[in-house]
């Protein structure tokens, strides 16, 4: 079996998907994908795919994942893994197809029938967290995630903290003592405003506090998990085991491999692994489209550490297009009391609906996040 064509598609709202095709006819899907740089993924796709994929056996999996990290000088960064993620879902959805069997039972097996689930919630103020959990609980979801604020100096004031603790009481308040919330703090803070922050949250016992400094200070993140008992979760922004590795260092309780950024299910399946021997869970991070969520799943059912899945079914980037849109089988995204049942289709147990995909190529407008000042006019973290 040879790989024959390697095709993109840029859909709404912000996802690139690839296509590989083979001379026996088996196709495979993933999401290759930097939110706001899916043009230049794109093209880092079509040239890992002309130089090392084209022509070649689709089931030596591991050897293309090898030359297309390591095959040039230049190595790593967020597109070029993101290109290799994609590339290695849709291979490891192949080589499913090919054996008959689900990937995580080519990755060893269940390990779960189920994997719990938490869906985001936005509200700026404390008002709108309490209705938006309100539905979700209602939705059956017993987590959810939130930002801890919004625009914010490094170092908070006491108003600030006190912003953030509102939005974490009231959380709490209608979640009750037997639900769980996440507080995403996105780097915004230094790493003496992230212990403040963090000692500010820890009353109210969030499930974990996500990316409470920049990854360009994971180096310094040991200071913040050795502040507070509040359990410090990183990794979005990580692309390896070699960036992971100083995090668990630091004494993370949760590790956050993006499978459409972090080298695919190849190199996650190997960060979680490594995750294990710190005794450290894992929560992939996705807020993108089916096929991300799909190879993530792959991952949670073989996995022992996994802890719980991020999705993005109903998130606020996917204005005007939904994850199920691109779907034929919408049952293996359904929920069952905040949970996702084990898929057992072939590959990465998603079938993608081809002519709607390409129906969407290039009707994607260019997504690239906010940027934010201070009031100084000086760049504020998003």
């Amino acid at each position: 079996m040879q790989i024959t064509r390697v095709e993109t598609f840029a859909v709404p709202p912000r996802w690139l998907f690839c296509r590989i095709e083979t001379d026996e006819g088996l196709v495979g899907w993933g999401e290759p994908v930097v939110e706001g740089r899916a043009d230049t993924v794109r093209t880092a796709v079509r040239e890992l795919a002309e130089q090392f994929l084209v022509g070649a056996d689709p089931l030596r999996i591991e050897d293309h994942w090898q030359l297309m990290t390591k095959g040039s000088f230049y190595r790593g960064g967020p597109v070029l893994s993101s290109a290799v993620a994609g590339l290695d879902q849709a291979l490891w959805d192949i080589a499913g197809k090919a054996y008959g069997a689900p990937v995580h039972q080519l990755l060893g097996g269940p390990v779960r029938e189920r994997a719990r689930a938490y869906c985001w919630v936005g509200g700026d103020e404390p008002g709108e967290v309490r209705d938006q959990i309100a539905q979700q609980v209602a939705a059956g979801f017993t987590a959810v995630k939130m930002n801890g604020s919004g625009r914010m100096d490094r170092l908070p004031n006491l108003a600030d903290l006190n912003e953030v603790a509102a939005r974490a009481e009231a959380a709490r308040e209608e979640l009750g003592p037997g639900g769980d919330f996440a507080v995403d703090l996105h780097g915004r803070f230094s790493v003496a405003g992230a212990i403040r922050a963090v000692r500010a949250l820890e009353p109210y016992g969030p499930m974990f506090v996500e990316e409470p400094v920049l990854p360009e200070y994971t180096h310094l993140l040991a200071r913040v998990t050795a502040a507070s008992g509040v359990p410090v979760a990183t990794g979005e922004r990580l692309f390896s085991r070699t960036e992971v590795l100083p995090a668990l260092q630091a004494g993370v309780a949760v590790l956050q491999p993006d499978l459409s950024h972090a080298g695919g299910i190849s190199e996650s399946r190997r960060i979680a692994s490594l995750a294990e021997t710190w005794d450290v869970a894992v929560a992939p991070h996705c807020p993108l489209g089916p096929l991300a969520l799909a190879a993530s799943l792959q991952l949670a059912f073989c996995t022992p550490n996994f802890l719980i899945q991020e999705q993005s079914i109903g998130i606020h980037y996917n204005t005007g297009t939904e994850l199920l849109d691109y779907v034929l089988d919408r049952e293996v995204f359904r929920f069952h009391e905040g949970h996702l049942l084990r898929p057992t289709a072939p590959g990465l147990g998603v079938t993608i609906d081809e002519r709607a995909v390409r129906k969407a190529d290039g009707r994607a407008d260019s997504w690239h996040n906010p940027v934010w000042r201070h009031p100084d006019g000086s760049f504020a973290e998003w």
